[in-house]
């Protein structure tokens, strides 16, 4: 079972249907859904970038069994990563990648502890949400990464994008 699901995460984005008034009624209704959101993590060194939907609820493969505090010194010598919070939506020429927010994380596998600021990957999740385009801070060689991992995932979504994403993620 856990390997037809391993499977299915990697096909592509996950659309994850969060309908608030599924099952109940009165509390939820009308929140923001999460519906067409995908987290993307980009393993920095390794240059290679990964769907792990289990990051929606901070339980991806890289958070697993890590304790995450805000003092970057907990995790000196740990594994640097980006999280990146990628929307879909639709207009008239189709779907399109139509908010995009990189979140840093850093792992120390060895100690079990972790760097990130949770305040800051969930703003960039609603930023993403909101349809923004967040991403100069990343360095070079993972915004390459992104780009071509956009452009392999469809890029028919990745050409029908703001002109911004594109700008933002081109490398000289």
């Amino acid at each position: 079972m856990a390997n037809e699901e391993t499977k299915k995460q990697k096909l592509g984005f996950t659309i994850i249907k969060n309908d608030p008034t599924d099952g109940h009624k009165g509390f939820g209704i009308g929140s923001l859904s999460l519906e067409n959101v995908s987290p993307v993590i980009i393993d920095i060194l390794e240059k290679n970038a990964f769907i792990d939907i289990g990051a929606m609820h901070a339980k991806s493969e890289v958070e697993r069994g890590i304790k995450f505090t805000t003092d970057r010194a907990d995790s000196e010598g740990g594994k640097p990563y980006w999280l990146v919070w990628v929307t879909i939506d639709f207009k008239e020429d189709g779907p399109y990648f139509a908010g995009v927010t990189a979140c840093e994380m850093v792992v120390n596998r060895e100690k079990r502890r972790g760097y990130k600021i949770l305040a800051d990957h969930v703003n960039k999740m609603d930023k993403s949400m909101k349809r923004k385009i967040i991403v100069e801070h990343m360095d070079d060689t993972s915004k390459k990464v992104l780009a071509e991992f956009l452009k392999s995932h469809n890029i028919e979504m990745w050409n029908n994008s703001n002109e911004q994403l594109r700008k933002d993620l081109a490398v000289e």
